[in-house]
C-alpha cells in the first residue's frame, strides 16, 4: 500500500500529471567518456544538474553520495532550495569534509540547507570511519552511496537515478561511469526515498539487508546484515542463478555471457563462482581496475584465482596515461554485472548496477545500492559501453603489473 503525501507535498498521481505536461523524460542509461569532449565527460553531471535545475517549487530532491567535491553542483542544490523552495537533502560520508577540507561544496551546501536532520532540507554526514547502517563491530566503514531522488522534474516524476559516479573532476576526466535513470515507477521511488530515510536515521541498531522489487526493476539495499559466506551473498546468489548452456528457440545449444565492469574485484567467493561459470561453458568477460594478490596481501587471492582458467583474460584498465603516479589514473569506476542467456530458468537479458564494489566491506559494512534491470535493450546499451571500455582498457591482458594487483591502489575519488 502507498503511504499518502505529507500535507503541502504532492502525492505521486499529482506529481506525474504536472510532469506530463512537459516533454517526456524517459528511462534509460547514461554513460560518461573521460577520452571524449567535455559534454561527453561530463554527461551524467549534466543530466544530473539537468533535474536539479527543472525541479519544481514543493518537490523534493534526496541526494546519498560518497563524494561531494562540485561546487557548481552545489550551487544548483542551494538555489534549488533558497530560490525555489525545493525540499533539499543529502547525506555524505564523512571524508567528503575531512578529506578535502578546502573544498567549497560542503559549506555551500550547509551554508543552504542547514544540518539539522529533523528539518525539511539538510546535509548530513555519516559518522567519522563508519557508514550510516553499519555495524562499528566490523570496523571502518563508508557512506558509498551514488544515488539521487527526484519527486519531479520537467517531463518525469519519481525519478530514480542510481549512479556510479561521485561528484569530481576526476569522475568526469578520468574515470569510466555509468547511470541509469528510472521515471514514473513510483515504488521504486519510494523505496529509495525510505532507505535514504533510514541513512538519515543512522538507526544501524536496526537495520536488516533489504531489496524491493517493482518490475522491471528490484533494488538491493546495503550493508548485508545480518548474514555470513556465498549463501548471503547478493552477488554469488545472483551468478549461482546462471545456467551455462542452454537450448535457443531456434534449437541450436548457446552459452550464456557473463560480463562485469567492476573497479574493485577483491571478494573471494564472487571470483571463485565467476571461474566456476567459465568452467561450465559460460562465456565470462571482466573488465577491472583492482584486485588483491599475493603481491598486496600476502597470500594468494582474487588476481590468481581469477587467472587460474585457461580462456579467461581479464582486462585491466589501470591507465598511468602520462607516466606521472602522482596524477590520477584513467581507470574503470563502473561496477555492473551484465547477464545474456540463461538466468533464474529464463533466457533473458539483465543488468546490474550501483555503487557496489565486488569487495568485502561493500557487502557487509558499507552504505551501498544495487539496482537490477530487467530489459533486454538496456543490456545491449550497457554491452555496448562494456565492448567500448573494453576496448581502451591498458595494460589489458598483460595485468601482472601493481596496480592492478591492488599493490599500487588508485584513490577512489
Amino acid at each position: 500500500m502507498l503511504l499518502s503525501a505529507a500535507p503541502g507535498v504532492p502525492d505521486a498521481q499529482s506529481r506525474q500529471t504536472a510532469a506530463a505536461s512537459a516533454a517526456a523524460e524517459v528511462s534509460g542509461p547514461v554513460f560518461n567518456n573521460p577520452l571524449g569532449t567535455q559534454a561527453e565527460q561530463e554527461a551524467i553531471r549534466e543530466k544530473i544538474l539537468g533535474f536539479i535545475h527543472s525541479a519544481p517549487q514543493g518537490s523534493s530532491i534526496k541526494v546519498a553520495l560518497y563524494h561531494f567535491w562540485d561546487e557548481g553542483v552545489a550551487r544548483a542544490l542551494a538555489d534549488a532550495h533558497t530560490q525555489r523552495g525545493v525540499s533539499v537533502k543529502l547525506m555524505l560520508d564523512e571524508t567528503t569534509v575531512s578529506s578535502r577540507p578546502a573544498d567549497p561544496s560542503y559549506g555551500i551546501l550547509a551554508e543552504a540547507l542547514g544540518t539539522d536532520l529533523t528539518k525539511g532540507s539538510f546535509v548530513g554526514l555519516c559518522p567519522e570511519g563508519k557508514s550510516c547502517l553499519g555495524r562499528p563491530e566490523f570496523g571502518k566503514s563508508i557512506n558509498h552511496h551514488k544515488f539521487w531522488l527526484f519527486s519531479q522534474v520537467d517531463g518525469a516524476a519519481d525519478v530514480v537515478v542510481q549512479t556510479s559516479t561521485n561528484l569530481s573532476s576526476s569522475s568526469y576526466s578520468r574515470f569510466w561511469n555509468d547511470a541509469f535513470v528510472t521515471t514514473y515507477n513510483t515504488g521504486l521511488f519510494q523505496a529509495y526515498s525510505g532507505y535514504f530515510d533510514k541513512l538519515a536515521g543512522k538507526d544501524w541498531e536496526n537495520w536488516k539487508y533489504t531489496s524491493s522489487a517493482w518490475s522491471p526493476y528490484k533494488a538491493y539495499f546495503f550493508p548485508y546484515y545480518p548474514g555470513t559466506g556465498n549463501s548471503t551473498d547478493t552477488v554469488w546468489n545472483t551468478l549461482d542463478n546462471v545456467t551455462c548452456t542452454y537450448t535457443a528457440g531456434d534449437g541450436s545449444t548457446k552459452a550464456t555471457k557473463v560480463r562485469v565492469a567492476m573497479y574493485k574485484f577483491t571478494r573471494q567467493g564472487v571470483a571463485d563462482k565467476l571461474v566456476a561459470l567459465k568452467k561450465a561453458g559460460c562465456s565470462v568477460e571482466l573488465v577491472y581496475t583492482e584486485t588483491d594478490s599475493a603481491d598486496s596481501a600476502g597470500t594468494a587471492g582474487t588476481w590468481e584465482t581469477l587467472h587460474s582458467v585457461a580462456g579467461f583474460n581479464p582486462v585491466c584498465y589501470f591507465d598511468d596515461f602520462d607516466q606521472d603516479p602522482s596524477t590520477v589514473q584513467r581507470i574503470v569506476h563502473s561496477k555492473y554485472l551484465l547477464i545474456d542467456g540463461k538466468y533464474d530458468g529464463a533466457i533473458n537479458k539483465v543488468v546490474w548496477t550501483g555503487s557496489h564494489n565486488y569487495s568485502g566491506p561493500a557487502l557487509r559494512e558499507n552504505d551501498e545500492a544495487l539496482l537490477k534491470i530487467d530489459d533486454s535493450a538496456v543490456h545491449d546499451a550497457y554491452a555496448s559501453h562494456f565492448n567500448t571500455v573494453k576496448s581502451h582498457a591498458v595494460p589489458g591482458v598483460n595485468d601482472n603489473v601493481a596496480g592492478c594487483k591492488g599493490v599500487a591502489v588508485q584513490p577512489e575519488q
